[in-house]
């Protein structure tokens, strides 16, 4: 690979890698697809990359535990709600 390749490839991946980054740390609901065409990671981007990648394991650690802080939430409110008395009549008396 030329030098000049090799810029556009670190270029290219650099880009990537700070779209991932600023997904990461924002509410970024945009899905995100694979680029094509960039080849291998250049070695220069590997930590940056493997920094990338311990930031989204430990944002995805704290969704799935507000996640289940939610559930929850949710269940104790269920519970609650399923002991309460009606408000009115529940029955309708058709015989009289």
């Amino acid at each position: 690979m030329s030098p000049e390749q090799d810029h556009a490839q670190v270029t290219a991946w650099e880009a990537v890698l700070t779209s991932l980054e600023q997904a990461a740390v924002g509410d970024d609901p945009t899905p995100w697809h694979e680029p094509a065409g960039l080849g291998r990671i250049p070695r220069e981007l590997v930590g940056r990359a493997s920094r990338l990648l311990a930031a989204q394991r430990d944002r995805i650690a704290v969704l799935e535990q507000d996640r289940r802080a939610t559930l929850d939430h949710l269940g104790a409110l269920r519970q609650v709600d399923a002991t309460r008395e009606p408000q009115r009549a529940v029955y309708l008396d058709a015989s009289a």
